[in-house]
């Protein structure tokens, strides 16, 4: 594992996102809506960017967080849980922060559980103590046990941990879970969680100062917008003046409502942002607290 090293001055920022895996295509479509396009390379590795000066890089979502140690690349989208995984080895093995988790992008979102057979009568983190515990995140699960105060043996695997209790070379797991089908297949029950996980932007603790510095600060704006708006609509309605704090008290996940031009016949033209849901339901309940001519409209793109 390297340690980190200076990036070399260079005038385009790099991106690596993952390849082929579920984080795959949410990575590549939240960088287009921040506006970003590419060319694609013969060998399909290296994306070429041609709306900016941004390429990217597709990768294994493991080597992602030691390309922005290295400095090749400049940002990553990759699990929490790697990110964890490989900086907890990095403190183990004596080497420097190098990189960190800048945002969470909305996505990706799971649990590091620990599982167990199913006939197991589950009592607490007690029982694991002198267990063999298969994982594939040894990093993160030994920091666990050390802050449980339990003493257990971790094997790493590098796949398939949840058919280790079966084959005998493991009692329990510590695993991702997202829907816990595949547990549920192989005769596994989750009974602790170690860790929340998401997709998040990873940038090296040492941020550019050259010219990709500029690019940086306008692709993070970017993404604010774009991820600020993507559970949230537009709502614009009419109301009557005296309707209008009883309909305030209905939008709470909503910003101030904007007063706009008057429509001439007395009534006032509102809009604001539903950062929440926006139901049928609550359109007739709005509906029936005073607002007139609801409209819900989508919004791609905003900056603040």
């Amino acid at each position: 594992m390297s340690a980190s090293t200076a990036a070399p001055a260079r005038d385009r920022l790099r991106i690596a996102i993952q390849k082929n895996g579920r984080l795959a295509e949410p990575a590549r479509s939240l960088l287009a809506a921040c506006g970003l396009s590419w060319r694609q390379s013969r060998d399909k590795l290296f994306c070429y960017g041609e709306s900016l000066p941004v390429d990217l890089l597709l990768v294994r979502d493991d080597d992602i967080p030691g390309l922005i140690a290295d400095g090749v690349c400049d940002l990553g989208i990759v699990g929490q849980n790697e990110l964890d995984e490989q900086a907890s080895a990095r403190r183990r093995a004596g080497l420097p922060a190098a990189y960190h988790a800048v945002r969470g992008v909305g996505f990706g979102q799971c649990r590091l559980m620990l599982a167990v057979p199913e006939e197991w009568d589950w009592q607490g983190v007690a029982q694991l103590a002198g267990k063999r515990i298969a994982t594939s995140y040894p990093a993160i699960l030994a920091d666990w046990l050390e802050r449980q105060g339990i003493d257990a043996t971790v094997v790493e695997l590098s796949g398939s941990v949840e058919i280790a209790p079966r084959l005998g070379t493991a009692d329990l797991i510590c695993d991702l879970v997202s829907s816990g089908a595949t547990l549920a297949a192989n005769q596994l029950k989750p009974v602790e969680l170690v860790m929340e996980s998401e997709a998040v932007l990873a940038g090296a603790v040492r941020e550019p100062a050259d010219a990709r510095a500029g690019l940086l600060a306008m692709l993070l704006r970017r993404m604010d917008g774009v991820l600020k708006l993507r559970d949230s609509k537009l709502l614009m309605f009419r109301a009557e003046h005296g309707n209008v704090d009883a309909l305030r008290r209905l939008l709470p996940d909503a910003d101030p409502l904007v007063q706009l031009p008057d429509d001439g016949n007395g009534a006032l033209r509102l809009q604001t942002m539903c950062h929440g849901a926006v139901t049928w339901q609550r359109l007739e309940e709005l509906e029936r607290a005073g607002a007139q001519g609801l409209m819900v409209l989508t919004v791609e793109r905003s900056l603040a």
